[in-house]
């Protein structure tokens, strides 16, 4: 038994093996396009930054100037995708889903709450709308609590430079949860990782559930390694643990499938070069705790596309362009100077006023000093700068309409404008939908596998209350996830609260209705008023 009361298998992943498979996967990712997915990762990161001109070897003579239209095409995408607003949705597969009311889940919770989770018989329907209910819920709470839109929005941003981004969620044994006032050891947390840091066994197999293995690639401290050795029974494996110079200790997360139980089972073994740091154990779970989001299909790897790889040559071009317009127009501002060094004798410092002293005749003086004119500068030279930003945006889809730049009559028109605008986003809208969904399912793999029996924290319209989820006895269904997703605002608040005031002006909606849809930024205390407007009407019926 290990220090976490694991069951150690007998024969062990060997360490070579797994070493081979690391290399072989690094190999794979480093002959992808014309650099490697590492460099070209490293380039699109530079790029995306604003550090674009590192290695152009300019001098620091002149201004280089940079136009970063890349981070203005990535952050337009990012910001358009990630405020999408999703609802998830839990279902079992073979039963009806009767949308149930909230008091009637709660009410039936309460009544599960009384047997202490001693339940009878087979889940009827109602207890099974209930469980899905209660999950969707459980999963807005749980997603606040991870703070999942940063996470997204992590996600979405690594994998606009790299081409593709994974969200791991992993269970966090040391995290604690008080359900109903007692403690519950564990729960799940979530982590950002870098396409750079994982290894499919099959770099061609998009799917990466129907991957045979995946490993996880991390450098952390020499002494965290120690200390995690210590947890997990393996101090002695380590014992001659090397480090880099930075004191970084190569670690790799080898997740695989095992079939000997007759079915799918996640197993996973972390080691180092020296040794096993965890051996290998069973995660009790049927899915990679990995979700993928690729920001564009690369068509025939598993690994996604960065649309930065092609937008590079035109930022060059811009930043060149701009630059040679703006020591064009220094040139024309500050031209050079060509002195007659027998006539001048003094030092010349193009300062306003200096009196330069010049010795021999009128003619000498004349010629002793000129002004070198710098050609013109063709106006046709910057409409092509402004030509090639406008294509390169456009072309990216953040164009004028869709940035909101675009003029218009009114703001119905500007949502027409961009809706139409944003059509091209749908595309990346369905990838995030779809990396939604297997994530919610892979929560609902770590609740029904890890959970056991525990009261879920549910709150709502009721308040907060608590589900009594008995895993064990849910384990058998087939859960199924559905995402609804719907479009980002393209009104502003104010422009929101004028058209609440018209359909309150015009008897549509009452005070009630009208002051519980406003922002909440415009009104700081919308209970306290929508609870004098209720106590003032049930004054005036008595």
């Amino acid at each position: 038994m290990s220090a976490l009361g694991i069951k150690e298998e007998k024969m062990q992943p060997d360490i070579s093996v797994i070493f081979e498979q690391y290399n072989k996967a690094k190999r794979f990712k480093e002959s992808i396009g014309e650099k490697g997915l590492y460099e070209q990762s490293k380039i699109n990161a530079r790029f995306y930054s604003g550090n674009q001109w590192y290695g152009a070897n300019c001098g620091n003579d002149r201004p280089l100037v940079r136009h970063n239209i890349i981070k203005r095409i990535g952050d337009f995408k990012i910001s358009q995708t990630a405020a999408a607003k999703y609802d998830i949705k839990y279902s079992v597969d073979g039963i009806s889903f009767a949308k149930a009311k909230t008091d009637d889940i709660k009410n039936l919770a309460l009544n599960f709450s009384d047997r202490e989770f001693s339940f009878t018989g087979e889940p009827s329907e109602d207890e099974i709308n209930a469980v899905c209910s209660s999950l969707s819920k459980y999963y807005k709470y749980t997603a606040e609590r991870l703070s999942l839109d940063m996470l997204v929005s992590r996600v979405l941003r690594k994998a606009f430079i790299s081409g593709s981004s994974l969200l791991y969620t992993y269970w966090d044994s040391n995290a604690e949860k008080a359900t109903n006032g007692k403690t519950a050891k564990g729960d799940i947390a979530c982590e950002v990782i870098d396409i750079c840091d994982v290894y499919f066994a099959d770099g061609y197999l998009e799917n990466i559930q129907a991957q045979p293995y995946i490993i996880l690639a991390s450098l952390i401290d020499k002494d965290a390694v120690l200390r995690q050795a210590e947890c997990y029974g393996t101090a002695d494996d380590l014992s001659r643990l090397k480090a880099d110079s930075d004191n970084k200790v190569l670690v790799l997360t080898k997740l695989y499938k095992d079939y000997s139980s007759g079915e799918a089972k996640i197993k996973c073994v972390k080691v180092t070069e020296e040794g096993y740091l965890r051996r290998d154990y069973d995660t009790r779970l049927h899915l990679y705790p990995l979700c993928i989001f690729r920001f564009d299909e690369s068509g025939d790897t598993a690994y996604g596309e960065s649309e930065i790889t092609y937008l590079i040559p035109n930022q060059i071009a811009i930043n060149r362009m701009i630059t040679a317009g703006v020591w064009a127009n220094i040139a024309n501002g500050m031209p050079m100077m060509v002195v007659n060094g027998d006539t001048v004798t003094g030092d010349i410092t193009n300062d306003p006023g200096q009196i330069i002293k010049v010795y021999g005749t009128n003619e000498d003086v004349e010629g002793a000093v000129k002004y070198v004119s710098p050609p013109d500068f063709s106006a046709n030279f910057t409409n092509s700068i402004e030509s090639l930003i406008d294509n390169t945006l456009t072309q990216s889809g953040a164009n004028a309409a869709a940035r909101g730049d675009e003029q218009a009559q009114n703001a119905t028109a500007i949502s027409k404008l961009q809706s139409a605008s944003l059509m091209p986003l749908n595309i990346i809208k369905e990838n995030l939908k779809e990396f939604l969904r297997h994530n919610a399912e892979i929560w609902a793999d770590f609740w029904l596998n890890q959970y056991k029996n525990r009261k879920i924290k549910i709150e709502d319209e009721n308040g907060i209350w608590y589900f009594p989820f008995n895993a064990e006895r849910y384990r058998g269904l087939c859960f199924v996830t559905a995402v609804k997703m719907s479009q980002s605002e393209n009104y502003s608040p104010a422009e929101k609260t004028a058209a609440l005031g018209t359909l309150y002006d015009k008897g549509i909606i009452g005070k009630e209705q009208y002051i519980s849809r406003l922002s909440d930024e415009l009104i700081t205390d919308k209970s306290g008023l929508l609870s004098k407007i209720k106590e003032d009407r049930e004054n005036e019926s008595v």
